[in-house]
């Protein structure tokens, strides 16, 4: 009994879980009243989220290093939290050309509880700790603890095994003072305040929550050389769509010719950076490959390496 009204205490604290006052008759309302409202509250989230640039580009300055170290990215979470973690470690690959091993998402519940809720799980603070042993974490590895709340106690769990394992710990909550920021060397608090529906975290914390998760891992690519100018060159030609994209990428990194473009990126295997720095430098494709190796894929010191 006691251990439920600490718990209750807790939730009745926390600003995501308090009612909102603007919305106690959304029930009456008309459909185009409630949209108006949403949209509305939704207007604050970004606000929320530009409070938090700093620690922002915190976090990607030691996952970028982390990962040049040979370590990678795990994203753990519970319900929407964990699922929007899986979202953005599932777009990394076929975006930016990563190993699928790079950016991982774990997730309370397992991969069942992607698509089906399993809420119980959250609460298992040991089961944080198990699912990152089983991954292997090191020293090298970042774990960004995801939570609304920021007391789940799975993702705590999480925070203090990979604190212990020495890899670097960032947290993402969206109340004030959240407890896994005491696990946590960069804690990101975007508050969101009340939501529409009361607790119904889904909305504006787990907008803040994606808002966050897209610049962690867009500008981490883009300081690992994964994008030249604003062009996503290390994209994965999988299909017919994202081959027209490639070509296109190159058109306008080169400004040579859809047909120059077509032949550069078969000559490179598919590699759209290959074909850019072929293009740019004219050089063939084996000698871009050396380049862009010995400028750890960063095109643009590809391009001045072959220029000198």
């Amino acid at each position: 009994m006691q251990e439920a009204r600490e718990v209750k205490e807790a939730l009745d604290r926390l600003l995501t879980e308090a009612r909102n006052p603007a919305t106690l008759e959304i029930d009456r309302w008309s459909t185009r009243e409630i949209v108006r409202k949403i949209n509305e509250e939704d207007q604050t989230v970004a606000a929320a989220v530009a409070t938090q640039l700093d620690a922002i580009a915190q976090a990607v300055d030691r996952i970028v290093a982390s990962l040049l170290a040979g370590g990678r990215l795990f994203y753990v979470g519970a319900g929407t939290s964990g699922r929007l973690g899986v979202l953005d470690a599932a777009e990394c690959p076929p975006t930016f050309g990563t190993d699928p091993q790079l950016v991982q998402a774990v997730m309370a519940g397992g991969e069942r509880a992607w698509s089906q809720a399993n809420e119980g799980a959250e609460d298992d603070e040991a089961a944080g700790e198990t699912d990152l042993r089983a991954r292997g974490l090191t020293s090298r590895d970042v774990v960004v603890g995801i939570t609304a709340s920021g007391r789940t106690p799975y993702v705590i769990g999480a925070l203090k095994y990979a604190g212990r394992v020495g890899a670097v710990t960032i947290g993402l909550a969206c109340n004030p003072n959240p407890p896994i920021a005491a696990y946590a060397q960069v804690a990101i608090v975007p508050v969101t305040g009340p939501e529409v529906i009361m607790g119904s975290t889904r909305m504006k914390a787990g907008t803040a929550q994606k808002m966050v998760l897209n610049m962690l891992s867009t500008v981490t690519m883009i300081r690992l050389g994964k994008v030249y100018s604003n062009l996503m060159v290390d994209m994965r030609s999988t299909n017919e769509k994202l081959r027209r994209r490639s070509v296109r990428m190159i058109e306008l990194a080169t400004g040579a010719s859809e047909e120059e473009c077509h032949q550069a990126l078969a000559a490179a295997g598919g590699e759209t950076k290959v074909a850019i720095v072929t293009l740019l430098a004219a050089v063939d494709a084996a000698v871009a490959r050396r380049a862009l190796e010995q400028a750890q894929g960063r095109v643009r010191e590809a391009l001045q390496l072959l220029h000198r």
